[in-house]
């Protein structure tokens, strides 16, 4: 499977401007600079882009394992905050923090953390990422 994404970009890198689209079209055109990436200018960004990747794959795969672990969930949130931090030789993602609220009704804690943390390390997301991925957890019966 293989999916496709596009950017174009006009433009020094503090007074450009480019456009993300997507295969899926979900993303048209998105407008993107360096003004909506290191300031509050209106558009996305390619950490923003992460993030919500991010946070969707490590949801559907802990969905998927809460299932073979018996769990029924009635519903799962997870907010992904990434860290962009400038080194000595450019910028780097050094950081990821998930933020997990789920309701499980009956769930024993220990049990959803260590399912959490599996689906932490194992979405291929994370697999992707060289950065530190952190999880916090709270757990809604």
């Amino acid at each position: 499977m293989k999916r496709t994404a596009s950017a174009v970009w006009t433009g020094g890198v503090r007074d450009g401007k480019g456009n993300i689209s997507t295969q899926s079209r979900v993303l048209a055109n998105a407008k993107y600079g360096f003004n909506t990436r290191f300031e509050d200018g209106r558009g996305t960004n390619p950490e923003e882009l992460i993030a919500a990747a991010h946070a969707g794959c490590f949801t559907m795969a802990l969905t998927a394992q809460l299932g073979e672990a018996g769990m029924i969930m009635e519903s799962l949130r997870t907010d992904a905050a990434v860290t962009l931090e400038e080194r000595d030789d450019g910028f780097a993602i050094t950081a990821i923090r998930l933020e997990l609220a789920a309701r499980i009704p009956g769930a024993d804690k220990n049990t959803f953390e260590a399912v959490a943390n599996k689906a932490r390390a194992d979405c291929p997301v994370s697999r992707l990422l060289n950065a530190t991925i952190t999880l916090n957890t709270t757990l809604e019966a």
